[in-house]
């Protein structure tokens, strides 16, 4: 008899079976089926589990063998040192605190390029309050200080004493050098520092400007002493204040140099004044 009529008798008797007998014979196949792979299966399922406790032991002996070669200490090796020294660079940043140097009466033909020579080598911006008269006399000066990011301020025209004149006069120092530095930077000052921090009381009216006066007041133009410069802002300056300096001489230069090397070892950033007032 051939199998395909083997098979179709089974089927034929399977079919003809009451239900319950059905699904007995259907079970009992299935069960035949799972014990069978089971069997079958059961020694490469052995070998395979010890394979894999194998290999586990080898990289657990692997970590135990560098980590003595490294010295292990409990902490995690694997930390770059530049990600240290990058998380430190930023606790120092976040630390700093901020001072403004600022300088009235330039642009100096002399000193006025050494102070940005001075200020250039160690990466600090300030704010320089000029006179219109000084503007006209030195534009390239004036157009170095913008080009190298410094904040240019109006100190009027001829440094007077801006309540002691008539408000038309008042306007007119303080317009005349906005103009001067605006036809050479073409960017118009937002900031004024009038001569003597004598603000005329109705010139806020007139003039659409933010008034800077200082914290700390070196009398550099009195005493043109570098020590008695320095030692004025060491004794005095704290965090957020504004320094007011001059920068048409020497010593202002030389006291400049040494009150920035001193103060950033202490911590502090310099900034334009604009980051003091509004930050």
């Amino acid at each position: 008899m051939s199998d395909e009529k083997i098979c179709k008798r089974i089927w034929h008797g399977f079919w003809k079976l009451q239900f319950w007998k059905k699904c007995l014979v259907f079970d009992l196949c299935c069960f035949c089926v799972i014990i069978g792979a089971v069997y079958i299966g059961a020694g490469n399922g052995r070998m395979i589990k010890q394979e894999l406790t194998a290999a586990l032991q080898r990289h657990q002996d692997a970590q135990s063998a560098s980590a003595k070669a490294q010295g292990d200490t409990g902490e995690d090796v694997r930390k770059p040192e530049t990600v240290k020294e990058s998380e430190e660079e930023y606790e120092r940043q976040e630390q700093k605190k901020k001072i403004a140097l600022t300088f009235d009466d330039g642009p100096h033909p002399q000193y006025t390029p050494e102070m940005l020579s001075v200020l250039k080598e160690r990466n600090v911006k300030a704010t320089f309050f000029l006179l219109g008269e000084e503007v006209e006399k030195y534009p390239e000066i004036v157009k170095q200080l913008q080009e190298e990011g410094h904040v240019v301020g109006n100190h009027s025209y001829k440094h007077e004493q801006l309540s002691k004149l008539t408000m038309e006069q008042a306007c007119k120092q303080v317009n005349r050098t906005n103009d001067l530095i605006y036809d050479i930077t073409g960017v118009y000052p937002s900031y004024l520092r009038p001569p003597f921090g004598d603000w005329h009381e109705k010139l806020d009216c007139e003039v659409n400007m933010v008034e800077v006066l200082w914290d700390v007041d070196t009398l550099d133009w009195s005493s043109k002493n570098h020590a008695n410069i320095v030692q004025k802002v060491l004794n005095n300056v704290k965090e957020n204040d504004i320094i007011l300096m001059h920068d048409g001489y020497e010593t202002s230069v030389t006291a400049a140099r040494e009150i920035i090397d001193t103060l950033q070892k202490q911590g502090y950033e310099f900034v334009t004044v604009d980051e003091i007032l509004f930050d």
